[in-house]
């Protein structure tokens, strides 16, 4: 039984200020800050592949450490974890989960406080998230964030506070587990997305622009002028379960003749309705016009998914029925 350590950066690894920058800690120096996780058992395999802020990271990039992973996994190790910043940790775990082909746990993790702080919160992050990386009872259930001693599933996490420690939570289903005693609680067991092609190439994700429009008061709509000229997709964040100006429904519904438009909320929870509302711009009106249905998934995971199904050419029916496995 083995555990690799996948190390991005982010707080977690932040030693204080040089005068060339941010000075990172190692993955070994992580590790080796962290009470009770020689007492584990679990040997770590330490890769350090990047030290950067999330803001800096690429979809190509994670999906070259799921590759890397995998090589992990193909040579013995029972599970992954993975560090970095919590700005974009959301949806690298959400990317991950979309293309982790294996039964073994992929766990992502980090810190909002950082190891010069009066009680960081990295050491028992990273705890928990090996005690999840190696334990049975957390396989088949794809990517998962770790955080707070809460085990969260990629699809519904979200950072819902800029500082806070307890900053991860899943509105629309609350954590999936708790890490209790050192024991790993699994509470309920999502299932997993059927039909999502693997990694997309470099080259293709590169080549497909899918743009997140979030809907504001009095819009005028005019950043979507033309955008079918310049992008492969959109996602479109409307009010409530999802609504738009009247003004917008005609723009929008020519946009989707022309590419993949996805319709979700700008709220943070809840999924957009169907059928209850029935005025110009209303929900039903908008999916009348061949917009595509996100249910509760929020928009910038709907980003991912897009260009992920566009960039490895998934047709538009399996676009549809992929998107409706978030209703």
């Amino acid at each position: 039984m083995s555990v690799a350590l996948f190390t991005l950066g982010g707080t977690i690894s932040m030693a204080g200020r040089t005068a060339d920058g941010v000075a990172r800690l190692t993955g070994a120096d992580l590790a080796d800050a962290v009470p009770g996780l020689a007492a584990l058992g679990v040997p770590l395999d330490v890769q350090d592949v990047e030290a950067v802020p999330s803001a800096n990271l690429t979809m190509t990039k994670i999906l070259d450490v799921v590759d890397a992973a995998s090589k992990a996994i193909s040579t013995g190790a029972t599970g992954i974890v993975v560090t970095q910043g919590t700005d974009t940790l959301e949806e690298t775990a959400f990317l991950v989960d979309l293309v982790w082909p294996h039964a073994n746990p992929f766990v992502l993790t980090g810190a909002m406080r950082n190891p010069t702080l009066a009680s960081p919160d990295g050491p028992a992050n990273l705890l928990a998230a090996a005690q999840v990386a190696c334990s049975p009872a957390a396989r088949d259930l794809g990517a998962l964030v770790v955080f707070n001693d809460q085990i969260h599933a990629a699809r519904w996490v979200r950072k819902t506070h800029s500082t806070s420690t307890a900053t991860f939570a899943s509105p629309n289903a609350g954590p999936i587990g708790h890490v209790v005693e050192d024991r790993v609680r699994i509470l309920s067991r999502p299932p997993r997305l059927d039909g999502v092609p693997g990694r997309a190439e470099a080259a293709a994700l590169e080549a497909t622009k899918v743009a997140l429009y979030t809907i504001t008061l009095d819009d005028d709509g005019l950043l979507l002028h033309g955008l079918a000229d310049t992008h492969q997709g959109l996602v479109v964040a409307g009010y409530g379960a999802g609504h738009v100006p009247s003004a917008l429904a005609p723009v929008l519904g020519d946009l989707a003749e022309r590419i993949p438009v996805v319709l979700t909320s700008r709220t943070g929870a809840g999924s957009i309705l169907r059928n209850t509302y029935s005025s110009i711009g209303s929900e039903s009106d908008l999916l009348n016009r061949g917009l595509i249905d996100a249910g509760f998934l929020d928009p910038h995971k709907a980003r991912l998914l897009l260009r992920h199904l566009l960039a490895t050419s998934t047709p538009q029916p399996d676009l549809s029925a992929t998107f409706a496995q978030h209703h």
